[in-house]
């Protein structure tokens, strides 16, 4: 099969949209990841996938952490501005989550400890260790078919807003 059709079928399943982020050497660096999942409930420990081109790949490699900000139903544009979309990089408002830099106002905002690296193919697998965890009461930005989409509100729940 070619790379087109493999792509076009991983787009068919919904994914979230996160920024990961760490800082080294004082300087913040982000990326912009659908390719997240927890792994295990104990230890607390969630996985990120990071191409072996991506220069976030040895930030964290370096900084040996890293933090995962799922971001809410208004913060597409911090989505593209980390995946290189935008002409003119927007202003980033961070806050700190267990010592590292994650976006304010996200979904969620969770830090780890890199406790494994693993080669998967053209990507390397970070499985973290949770430090910390942060969340708010929105709605998700979703990825789905090459497309950021988000969910529909019920009838009810739009008229109880």
């Amino acid at each position: 099969m070619d790379d087109r059709l493999f792509r076009n079928a991983m787009g068919k399943f919904a994914t979230g949209v996160t920024v990961i982020s760490t800082e080294h050497n004082g300087d913040i660096h982000g990326m912009t990841a659908n390719a997240f999942m927890s792994i295990s409930l104990n230890p607390k420990l969630v996985l990120i996938s990071v191409g072996e081109k991506a220069k976030m790949l040895e930030k964290i490699q370096q900084s040996k952490k890293y933090a995962v900000s799922i971001l809410s139903h208004d913060q597409q544009v911090l989505s593209m501005n980390f995946a290189g979309q935008l002409e003119k990089p927007v202003d980033v408002q961070f806050e700190q989550l267990g010592g590292l830099p994650v976006i304010k106002d996200a979904l969620a905002q969770i830090s780890c400890q890199v406790v494994n690296e693993v080669q998967a193919g053209d990507h390397v697998l970070f499985i973290g260790e949770v430090t910390d965890i942060n969340m708010t009461e929105q709605a998700p930005l979703l990825f789905f078919s090459g497309k950021y989409h988000q969910l529909a509100q019920s009838e009810e729940a739009a008229a109880s807003s």
